[in-house]
């Protein structure tokens, strides 16, 4: 282990300045969201929604990837471990980011099930809940809704604070091996995390039309989350790779890893959408079908069509070229485009459950924005304080050992 401990594995102070720079935007968006909040709020609460469930899905995708890696191995996971840390190490953050999403319930905003009857405009969701109004009631309340989420968030912090401390462990001379306990806890935790992300993807997303039900839902929202959260850890990476130790620790079969995981993702995205599309209009229900009439006019279907075109026909091509997916200059490009669609998804997902037709407001880019800027900030202040690799721990060696070794020869 000697020649490896002397390699500096320090993040540069690249990563404070970005973070510090993140922060500046986050305050000025932010400001100027919190205007909008007073000023139109039904727009801002679901442009934040929006927001939320963005940068919350990289932050638990982060959390997903670092536990598959520790049930597979391999060293592509071990080299953006603490990339990935360092975002799951937001959700005490987005917990409180949450308090908003609750005072939206709270004021009888965006959710309709939160609304007096006579204020819903929709004659469809009006007479669901009429109807169901037991059944809905005992589930979909305001207690209801604080309360779970406060479940889902105590247990993907507990998983985190778990995979963070003997993480940390890793950066001591005496570190033991904890290969089994992160077994332990990833195999259960992907289960819970499964579970968890579908009921807060019912609460959370599914809810704003309550006349609606798709079973697959859940892990449509699970497979963005890990999409999104491995083109962000390829976006780091390469910020990083300009500096060392990144520039020495990524080497090209690490990079065609994260370019497979990012290809293997956008497949499983493809087919839970096209599986639940497929499935609902097989049934041809009128409890199923309100989801996509709703998203298949008003010019709605236009971005229906973009969806299915740039985020999956074209980055499935490109990401079948095996140097196209070796090359870290270029991979980035094709991973920061797949978070914008990331964004787009979710827009087409939220937005028509409020407009008929294409509506872009100021705060659908304003709120996002400042929520990105204030999470970005975290995630780089938690990444600057900590080495960018676990040296003491046994899975370094599958990065730092070759490293060295290609170095020398």
């Amino acid at each position: 282990m000697t020649p490896t401990t002397q390699l500096d594995l320090t993040p540069p102070p690249v990563v404070k300045t970005i973070g510090q720079r993140s922060l500046i935007v986050g305050v000025v968006f932010g400001a100027i969201a919190l205007f909008l909040a007073f000023k139109r709020p039904e727009e801002f609460y679901r442009a934040y929604l929006l927001g939320f469930m963005c940068w919350l899905g990289v932050a638990l995708g982060s959390m997903a990837i670092i536990m598959i890696r520790h049930l597979t191995g391999g060293g592509w996971g071990v080299v953006i471990r603490r990339l990935q840390g360092a975002a799951m190490r937001t959700l005490p953050l987005l917990a409180l980011m949450f308090v908003p999403l609750v005072i939206a319930v709270y004021q009888h905003r965006i959710y309709p099930w939160a609304m007096p009857l006579s204020s819903i405009q929709d004659d469809h969701i009006r007479e669901h809940l009429t109807k169901h109004s037991f059944i809905l009631k005992s589930y979909l309340n305001f207690n209801g809704f604080w309360i779970r989420a406060a479940i889902y968030f105590a247990i993907w912090i507990l998983i985190s604070t778990l995979l963070s401390k003997w993480s940390h462990e890793g950066d001591r001379p005496d570190a033991r091996d904890n290969t089994q306990r992160f077994k332990a806890v990833a195999g259960p935790g992907l289960i819970l995390y499964g579970f968890t992300i579908s009921f807060a993807a019912i609460d959370w997303v599914m809810s704003l039309d309550p006349s609606w039900i798709s079973t697959i839902f859940g892990l449509l929202i699970l497979i963005g989350e890990v999409l999104s959260a491995m083109c962000f850890a390829v976006v780091i990476e390469r910020i990083l790779f300009n500096y060392k130790p990144m520039s020495e620790m990524l080497k090209p079969d690490f990079v065609h890893d994260h370019g497979k995981w990012m290809l293997t993702f956008i497949m499983v995205w493809a087919y839970f959408s096209f599986s639940q599309w497929l499935i609902i209009w097989a049934g041809n229900l009128p409890t199923e079908i309100t989801f996509y009439m709703k998203r298949l006019n008003g010019g709605w279907g236009s971005i229906g069509l973009f969806l299915v075109i740039f985020h999956f026909v074209v980055p499935f091509a490109i990401l079948l070229s095996r140097p196209f997916k070796r090359d870290i200059r270029k991979l980035v490009w094709l991973a920061t485009w797949l978070l914008l669609m990331r964004y787009v998804d979710l827009f087409w997902i939220i937005e028509p459950n409020f407009s008929k037709t294409i509506t872009l407001t100021v705060a659908d880019v304003v709120v996002p924005v400042a929520i990105g800027g204030i999470w970005l900030w975290f995630f780089f202040r938690n990444l600057s304080g900590l080495p960018l690799l676990p040296v003491y721990d046994p899975t370094a060696v599958e990065v730092l050992e070759p490293a060295h070794h290609h170095g020398g020869a």
